[in-house]
């Protein structure tokens, strides 16, 4: 077929793909062409389905073996707008499809040359042949404003969920999107009762059944820096098989930032410390503080002594790096956008300045 003739099957493939998308399913759609002639058209359906295997390929193959009275399907060429992943570049080795025509790459999961190239393997007794990029930058077009569509929405979810009070500000996650070694999920809680509706940001890593050797590592920032500054420890703490939490601070990272800086007093934050320790139920943890965060933290042990740790039966790792200052620049200014987001500086900066009188 010339390349004309492979736009014009693929364009009825993205037909089928914008099709799959209106169903709320990730856009990939195909048809199969035998002779010339449009035999069969498939697109995504795992989600509706709940069947896993409902990929486009595979729906478009089902459809062409019933229309053929055959399940190998010789002299066919399949065309998809997204590069097959292994289980359909299985399916059409099996079907000896002769030809498959995709649309855009997929770096991930994408078996015609992205991740591998199953269709190159000469010990298989059957070769399909492949072409790639036919009409790639519609089919990625459709995929990308699917995932951005769904992005959004996850991200008004979230905020259904987690309402931003009128005093107070929320820094977008796009000031911390190319921060490096912080790939660590977030977790949120706003239910506290001291909080009153405020969104507190925390990592949370590693098991969280305590046993007799495992211990928890509650990882207080001080001022200005965040949970980032223990981006380091995160990953030898957990390898050596314990827990990590580390909050930011009402104020500080990606917790909400009230106005005012008269919001932010040391009571007022050690009383969310107290119930964010109780909500986690955290058992057998150890306090690290970072700079000053001691005016936060300290206490904690003493008043709830149930949940830490006396004398810790195990010393931090060896291999930890020393906690750092975090530097001017990306990382340090990350949650702070603006004059406004900054109250919990003043705030802190003045308290400090005051106990240091005393």
């Amino acid at each position: 077929m010339n390349e004309s003739a492979d736009g014009h099957w693929m364009r009825l493939a993205l037909a089928q793909a914008r099709a799959a998308a209106q169903d709320g399913e990730v856009p990939v759609g195909a048809v199969v062409v035998h002779q010339g002639q449009l035999i069969a058209t498939g697109r995504n359906a795992p989600v509706q389905g709940h069947d896993p295997t409902a990929h486009a390929e595979i729906v478009a193959l089902r459809a062409a073996a019933q229309h053929l009275g055959n399940y190998r399907l010789q002299d066919c060429t399949l065309y998809v707008t997204l590069e097959p992943c292994a289980m359909c570049s299985g399916a059409m080795l099996h079907a000896r499809v002769a030809r498959v025509v995709f649309g855009a790459a997929d770096a991930k999961t994408g078996v015609a040359g992205s991740v591998l190239n199953l269709f190159a393997q000469p010990q298989l007794n059957h070769q399909t042949q492949v072409q790639g990029g036919v009409l790639a930058e519609e089919c990625a077009a459709l995929l990308g404003a699917f995932f951005r569509a769904r992005r959004c929405q996850q991200r008004a979810q979230a905020i259904a969920r987690h309402p931003l009070r009128d005093d107070a500000l929320r820094t977008p996650e796009a000031r911390f999107a190319d921060l490096p070694d912080y790939p660590w999920a977030p977790h949120y809680v706003n239910d506290l009762p001291a909080l009153a509706g405020l969104r507190l940001h925390y990592l949370d890593e590693g098991p969280r059944e305590a046993s007799h050797t495992s211990i928890t590592w509650l990882c207080l920032h001080g001022t200005p820096a965040w949970s980032y500054v223990y981006r380091h420890w995160l990953p030898v703490l957990t390898a050596a098989g314990h827990r990590v939490v580390a909050p930011d601070l009402i104020g500080f990272g990606k917790s909400d930032k009230p106005k005012k800086d008269s919001f932010h007093t040391l009571q007022w934050h050690q009383q969310v410390l107290r119930e964010w320790v109780e909500r986690l139920d955290l058992q057998r943890a150890v306090l690290v503080l970072h700079g000053n965060a001691g005016e936060c933290g300290a206490q904690l042990p003493v008043q709830m002594p149930e949940r830490f740790m006396d004398t810790p039966d195990a010393s931090l790792p060896a291999d930890l790096s020393p906690l750092e200052v975090l530097p001017e620049g990306a990382a340090c200014d990350a949650p702070f956008p603006d004059r406004g987001s900054r109250a919990a500086l003043r705030a802190f900066e003045r308290v400090l300045r005051e106990r240091k009188k005393l």
